[in-house]
């Protein structure tokens, strides 16, 4: 049976080459891998998800002074069935918050980078919120060193192009599911816009990676691992030696669907203003430039937004 697997982070500094080329193994199979050792204290996921979990259960006006509407979702409160996967008729069976990144108002990016909202009715969300936005940041960092050196770029190649990147913490409730034969999915069949996303959570049955033999494979992670999967972005800027696999999250077929499901991924975005073409390592006569034109990250990322209903 196939198994995504499960890399200790921590041997990126004690086993460097084996461990770099085994995360380029997994990520070039499956566009996903689980990554543990990576020292998120424990404190800081329960008393997110406890924050998290307290502003889904206020009831749906509360909630809905957070909705920002005319701006994608980008930051606040998105309610339930608003969000689509790409050419599904069906809207996906969540709610969901975004946390972005804190900028300098004078910034370059301000325009596109608005200020966080926190809902004042759960005063922890705002610590937890963003400590946990942080702590994902500094690890996807440590994973795109890997997976620069795996592709012969210099380690630091992502660090000026992800220092202020539009990333994206977005804790998602899935409610219970009370009807039957319910046409839509927790999450539709989707591929990530991003360049890295890391998902904390996955403990809960319902995530699925589509396989290169078009299986369903389910991940389920175990102590302290955080699922990492590649996106779009990433995918285009190394001529998809990386590829961005699609995944889902499928309803139970047991008694958790009557159960309600947290997850909280964080989408790790570059800068704006990078310019996705592929880069110079990953164009080989066997694997020519499938780009012809260039697109930054902020343009892709609207383009995409669009396609999802989100704007």
């Amino acid at each position: 049976m196939k198994k995504v697997p499960t890399l200790d982070i921590r041997r990126y500094e004690t086993d460097r080459d084996a461990f770099v080329a085994e995360i380029g193994a997994a990520y070039r199979e499956y566009g996903f891998c689980c990554i543990s050792g990576h020292g998120i204290p424990r404190e800081l996921i329960d008393g997110a998800y406890e924050a998290f979990q307290t502003f889904f259960a206020l009831p749906a006006e509360t909630k809905l002074q957070y909705h920002l509407k005319g701006t994608g979702g980008a930051r606040g409160y998105t309610p339930f069935k608003v969000e689509t996967a790409k050419d599904s008729k069906y809207a996906d069976l969540k709610e969901f918050w975004h946390v972005g990144r804190e900028i300098p108002r004078d910034s370059r990016f301000a325009d596109v980078m608005a200020p966080n909202v926190w809902p004042k009715e759960v005063p922890q969300f705002e610590k937890y919120g963003y400590g946990l936005f942080d702590a994902l940041d500094q690890l996807g960092s440590r994973v795109l060193r890997a997976l620069a050196l795996h592709i012969n770029l210099p380690e630091n190649y992502f660090q000026d192009k992800t220092d202020q990147g539009n990333s994206i913490l977005r804790p998602i409730h899935y409610p219970p599911i009370t009807e039957e034969n319910v046409p839509n999915v927790r999450a539709g069949a989707h591929e990530d816009i991003n360049f890295i996303t890391l998902l904390v959570g996955a403990s809960a049955e319902g995530l699925e990676v589509l396989t290169r033999e078009g299986d369903w494979l389910p991940i389920t992670t175990e102590g302290d691992a955080i699922v990492v999967n590649i996106g779009d972005m990433l995918q285009r800027l190394t001529n998809h030696v990386y590829p961005s696999t699609t995944h889902r999250v499928v309803n139970p077929q047991n008694d958790n669907a009557r159960k309600p499901r947290y997850s909280v991924p964080y989408f790790l975005h570059p800068n704006p203003d990078v310019v996705l073409d592929p880069v110079a390592e990953c164009i080989t006569p066997d694997n020519p430039s499938r780009y012809d034109t260039s697109i930054t990250s902020h343009e892709y990322l609207l383009e995409r937004l669009r396609e999802i209903k989100l704007i």
